[in-house]
């Protein structure tokens, strides 16, 4: 039995909750991954997995025998690659998670950059809006905008993305211009909701050096992005969003920008990953060159982004 590859396989199974999962994501026969696991279990002579025909637990002796796992795989990942060729070419299976729009519109177009830089990596892209749990997804590093962030994850802040207000032009005509946060009362906002917390989120604005928050009433409230900016566009109200996400619907006139003196905060983008993959080169580089994306000043990246530092 190759102890290692066992231990791999155990840890995968753990992380995405399932043996055909693991076998699916390892590219192994099911019926290999179950023999590896009993023949772990014998070797250590404890039982690792709960088996029921609906789910897979850990025991108390599996619990704490995963964390070991992984930290020792971590360590032959990264001594492996400080003496062979992986150290200045990685290769393997990278999976990513990040919000639709940042994928669509920011990285898989500039992606190729990094592909041809890393040819041997296999990126995995999981394009949503919801938070997804690394461990439990077996998923190596993820984006995430705004400051609630997971204390027991690795962030390395990216950029400060800019936001603005927006509405439609219809709407516009209907409930007029705003010229201050003043000028506010009588019109309408579109509302985001989390679809995993519930929290609900209104207007906010830099006014003074202050943030100051504003509750417009609503009669549509979406929880994905592009449902909030579609509601826009379809004149429900008042929204806003990061600028790479209205680019292009403001350069043809599909949405309006007003409020421009007293813009939203920014919106800080940052990449998480589990502590266990810190010494991931894989992970490495591709966060690296992420921070290297979002310098670049480039016209792709004009009011898009600024740099966080």
């Amino acid at each position: 039995m190759d102890r290692f590859n066992a231990m791999r396989v155990f840890t995968r199974i753990v992380e995405l909750g399932g043996f055909a999962k693991a076998a699916d994501s390892l590219q192994m026969p099911r019926a290999s991954v179950t023999v590896l696991i009993k023949q772990l279990e014998a070797h250590l002579g404890v039982q690792l997995l709960q088996r029921t025909t609906r789910q897979i637990s850990l025991t108390l002796d599996g619990a704490a025998y995963y964390p070991r796992c992984v930290r020792l795989l971590a360590d032959l990942e990264e001594t492996e690659a400080v003496f062979s060729a992986a150290r200045n070419n990685p290769k393997g299976l990278l999976r990513v998670d990040m919000p639709a729009g940042i994928g669509r519109l920011i990285v898989i177009p500039a992606l190729p950059q990094f592909t041809a830089r890393y040819p041997l990596i296999e990126l995995e892209i999981g394009l949503n809006d919801r938070p997804v749990d690394l461990i439990r997804e077996g998923v190596d590093c993820v984006l995430r905008g705004g400051a609630s962030l997971d204390d027991s994850l690795v962030a390395r802040p990216l950029v400060m993305l800019e936001q603005v207000t927006c509405a439609s032009p219809g709407y516009l005509q209907r409930y007029g211009t705003p010229s201050s946060v003043a000028d506010l009362q009588g019109h309408l906002e579109v509302e985001y909701f989390s679809s995993v917390s519930g929290k609900r989120f209104g207007l906010e604005f830099v006014v003074d050096n202050e943030i100051r928050a504003i509750d417009l009433p609503k009669q549509v409230a979406v929880n994905s992005a592009d449902g909030y900016l579609a509601a826009c566009e379809a004149g429900y109200g008042l929204v806003q969003m990061p600028y790479y996400h209205v680019a292009r619907q403001l350069a043809e006139g599909r949405l309006c920008e007003v409020l421009r003196e007293v813009p939203p905060p920014g919106l800080p983008l940052t990449a998480l990953y589990p502590p266990h993959r810190q010494l991931s080169r894989r992970v490495r580089v591709f966060v690296d060159w992420l921070v290297e994306l979002c310098a670049q000043p480039s016209n792709d990246f004009d009011r898009k982004v600024q740099g966080a530092g």
